[in-house]
This record gives structure tokens, C-alpha cells and sequence, in this order.
């Protein structure tokens, strides 16, 4: 997989289109990413004894992987990922800078 967690990317399709935010989690089977403050739904619970009340949650639902695009820490540009090196020390790079990220 090419996104980690706490890397900083761009939601470019879907309602959000246009934010940015932090990976917060990968969900590798699904091809999915939840990314922090975006794609937030609202989830009406009931009350479940006294000490959780019912109320209206807001939850981040998660995106699929082809919605987002990683954001270079040293050019601060929308870019894709490549790989460098060999077999055991293989290192993420920016297409743009040629940066290992």
C-alpha cells in the first residue's frame, strides 16, 4: 500500500472535494482510508443505561483510495507516489521533487 498513517493528503472526488486532512486509519482489505474531518456522517444512538447517553455522534466514515491524493511534505504539492531502491530498502519518493518521503 502506498498511504500511511499520518500522511497528509487531498480528497479530490466525493462532497469534500478540495480538503485536506491526516490518514487516521487504513483499512487494507477494503482499499479504504478514514481521513480525519472529512466524509462526516451523523449516527442517532439510543440511550444505553446512564453513563452513555443517546444523542447524535459524528463519525468519519471511510473513503476509497482512488478519492485521495497524497500531499508532499517538502514541495506541498498534489503528487503520486513512486518507489526507489532495492528489494529490502525500497523508499517512497514524490514524483514531483523526487523527494524520498
Amino acid at each position: 500500500m502506498k498511504f500511511r498513517l499520518n500522511d497528509t493528503v487531498k480528497i479530490i472526488l466525493g462532497k469534500d472535494r478540495g480538503k485536506t486532512g491526516k490518514i487516521e486509519a487504513i483499512l487494507a482489505k477494503a482499499d479504504q482510508v478514514v481521513v480525519a474531518g472529512a466524509n462526516m456522517y451523523k449516527k442517532h444512538t439510543k440511550k444505553q443505561g446512564d453513563k452513555q447517553p443517546g444523542g447524535i455522534l459524528d463519525l468519519a466514515r471511510p473513503l476509497a483510495l482512488s478519492k485521495i491524493a497524497l500531499i508532499c511534505p517538502h514541495c506541498h504539492l498534489q503528487t503520486r507516489i513512486g518507489f526507489q531502491g532495492a528489494k529490502k530498502k525500497k523508499v517512497r519518493i514524490c514524483k514531483k521533487c523526487q523527494k524520498p518521503l
